[in-house]
């Protein structure tokens, strides 16, 4: 007859179930023992079944004579454990089902929360080996020879052998939370462990453990960094205070930054004598003249010489214009009229042109040429590269030098001569016509040519800009060909009455043998026939300057009025011999 099972019984922690062999020999050798029991009850008559008990022996589970006992009086022997079909898992997970491979799936279990103490072992189950690292259930063992914890405290960092120890006033959270009733466990076999709990995978989690209060040796060291933290912070504050005060006050890192002294403005009157009052007379009188003719162009400068409208410039300056060209005028003030040709000769290198309906004309006062000394300061204003308004000054370098400009046509028609002013007063294409004034703001000269350092052609040859070489018409004859331009419209010319040789290398002007027209040298009935000048006569002196060509000769005389009387000096056979002219006249035509 088999016993009942009975329920299972909670096994002390320290309580192992006998390996998994030695159940399986106590179950066999019991079930062999029932077995050969009622196998020698039938053959009690017969020959000994080898499965009985040996003559004189004490026959399995009978007393001394070898009677069997009664189904009554033997006491049921407790069923030994029932092991199952795996070790137990160390997790509490338990088994799946009873032994064998024909019991249900369990139902899902619901985890319970493990208590202070630790976590239990079903009855009869081995514990199993902590694996590396972890704590195991009963605590961490002394060291040999330590002391054990007073009061049962273990010593810091060692977890008691009946699990972690709650803070004061905690709440066990196995009482806080009972565990939820799971669902009917399946059948369990003989020695089946503890009963386990259905787990349901969307149940609420159980609440956080409760925050472990911060030791107070850590609230002292925080409050230590935090006072720290604060006094760098004071410390840092202030000395970032002092810094950009002191910035501040010493105008930044690179110091103050750089004021230089200065006078205020000062708006005092200038010496009329000096540079700055001749130009602030002078300029208002001085414009600038734009022309455009065909396919030429050009920019000079000019000088009012009446209220009328009369401007006073060079002839190369308005010769592009031709006759049907276009002429404009610009004041200083910035008024702009248009201008037109009145008078110009190319022997003199001058030209008048004329605006109208202009008002607030300032005419610029004239000087005396023939007053300059050499040394004498000088003005120069006129537009240089079309830069109205400039202003230059200097000295006379030189004066009745005598010098050409053009020469561009064949015929020489474009020849000018001129007995010139020289000055280093910088002049420069675009200051041709403009006006040289002396320390009086009155005009001694007309600005006309400059010897460039480019081609050495002279007057007028280059455009490089002046090197201090600047040549100027005296005021004088300028004066007397504006006034018959003005007048007439047209320029006379002193003449003499001779044909010169101008190959001639040697000093002096020679009077020619003949004419490319076949007319003679010497004009008949004119100025030198009477003076008795003959062919191959060589004329060395002017009023007893020394003439050096046939060019200076004819400067010489141009520098003169018509009907002026000049002294000669000729030279006839190796002799000199003087003689007295009187110039004549010739028109610019």
């Amino acid at each position: 007859m088999r016993a009942r099972a009975s329920p299972p019984r909670r096994l002390p922690p320290a309580a192992r179930e006998p390996p998994a062999p030695a159940r399986a020999r106590t179950r066999n050798r019991t079930r062999g023992r029932t077995r050969n029991r009622a196998l020698g009850r039938r053959r009690a008559g017969g020959r000994r079944d080898p499965g009985c008990p040996a003559p004189g022996r004490r026959p399995y589970g009978g007393d001394a004579t070898g009677a069997a006992p009664a189904a009554s009086e033997v006491p049921a022997a407790p069923a030994p454990p029932v092991r199952p079909l795996h070790d137990p898992d160390p997790y509490g997970t338990p088994p799946y089902g009873g032994p064998g491979p024909w019991a249900p799936a369990p139902p899902v279990q619901r985890p319970v929360p493990t208590p202070a103490h630790g976590t239990q072992l079903p009855p009869g189950a081995q514990a199993p080996l902590p694996h590396p690292g972890m704590t195991p259930a009963h605590g961490t063992p002394l060291p040999p020879g330590a002391m054990p914890p007073v009061h049962g405290a273990p010593p810091a960092g060692v977890t008691p052998p009946h699990g972690t120890a709650l803070p004061p006033g905690a709440v066990d959270p196995a009482g806080a939370h009972p565990p939820h009733p799971g669902p009917a466990q399946a059948p369990a076999g003989p020695g089946t462990g503890s009963q386990w709990l259905a787990y349901d995978p969307w149940a609420a989690p159980a609440g956080p453990a409760p925050a472990r209060p911060a030791p107070a040796r850590n609230r002292g060291r925080r409050g230590r960094m935090l006072a720290g933290a604060l006094l760098v912070a004071l410390l840092a504050g202030g000395v970032g205070g002092g810094v950009g005060a002191y910035l501040e006050r010493n105008g930044g890192i690179g110091g103050p930054d750089v004021e230089l002294s200065q006078p205020p403005a000062e708006d005092r009157p200038r010496d009329p004598d000096s540079v700055a009052g001749i130009a602030a007379r002078a300029l208002p009188g001085v414009v600038t003249i734009h022309v455009r003719g065909g396919a030429e162009e050009g920019t000079g400068t000019g000088f009012v010489l009446d209220g009328r409208g009369h401007i006073l410039t060079n002839n190369h300056v308005v010769e592009p214009a031709g006759s049907g060209g276009d002429i404009s005028v610009t004041f200083n003030g910035g008024e702009v009229a248009r201008g037109r040709v009145v008078g110009r000769d190319g022997g003199y290198d001058l030209a008048v042109i004329k605006v109208d309906n202009v008002s607030g004309l300032r005419p610029l006062p004239l000087g005396n040429s023939d007053s300059v000394r050499v040394g004498d300061p000088v003005v120069a204003i006129g537009a240089p590269y079309d830069l109205a308004g400039t202003v230059t000054s200097g000295i006379i370098s030189a004066k009745e030098r005598p010098i050409t400009a053009g020469g561009e046509k064949e015929d020489g028609s474009d020849v000018s001569y001129v007995d010139a002013l020289q000055t280093d007063a910088p002049i420069n294409p675009g200051n041709s016509g403009g006006p040289l004034m002396d320390s009086k703001a009155r005009v001694i000269g007309i600005n006309s040519a400059i010897r460039a350092a480019d081609d050495g052609t002279g007057l007028g040859g280059g455009q490089g800009g002046s090197i201090g070489l600047g040549f100027a018409i005296p005021i004088n004859q300028g004066k007397r060909v504006a006034e018959e331009l003005i007048n007439t419209g047209r320029a006379s010319h002193p003449v003499i009455g001779v044909t010169l040789d101008m190959t001639y290398p040697g000093d002096g002007a020679r009077v020619h043998t003949r004419t490319e027209d076949g007319s003679p040298p010497v004009k008949p009935g004119g100025p030198g026939d009477r003076a008795g000048i003959r062919p191959r006569d060589v004329i060395t002196e002017v009023n007893g300057v020394r003439v050096r060509s046939g060019q200076e000769l004819i400067v010489k005389i141009r520098s003169h009025r018509p009907g002026d009387r000049l002294q000669l000096t000729v030279e006839r056979g190796g002799e000199e011999r003087t003689v007295t002219l009187t110039l004549g006249s010739a028109d610019s035509d």
